[in-house]
């Protein structure tokens, strides 16, 4: 069952908000405004870096964005 990118990155969060994967999973949990129904990396990535304070650095990003392809098959 394909699912977008928003449910798979539920699946990081955690209490440790010095780990930067459930950090980036906390903060994407609680952005009312993020392309919940996405499985478009440039849809997610264009929001990401044009919306959002939350995530420091896009390579964050394309790494959840490889687990996500890797575990969305």
């Amino acid at each position: 069952m394909r699912r977008s990118f928003y449910h798979y990155i539920l699946t990081e969060r955690g209490n440790n908000l010095k780990d930067p994967k459930q950090a980036f999973a906390a903060a994407v949990s609680k952005d009312i405004m993020f392309p919940k129904q996405s499985e478009d990396y440039h849809e997610v990535a264009d929001y990401l870096e044009l919306n959002t304070n939350y995530i420091d650095s896009m390579d964050l990003f394309d790494q959840l964005w490889e687990y996500y392809l890797e575990n969305n098959q």
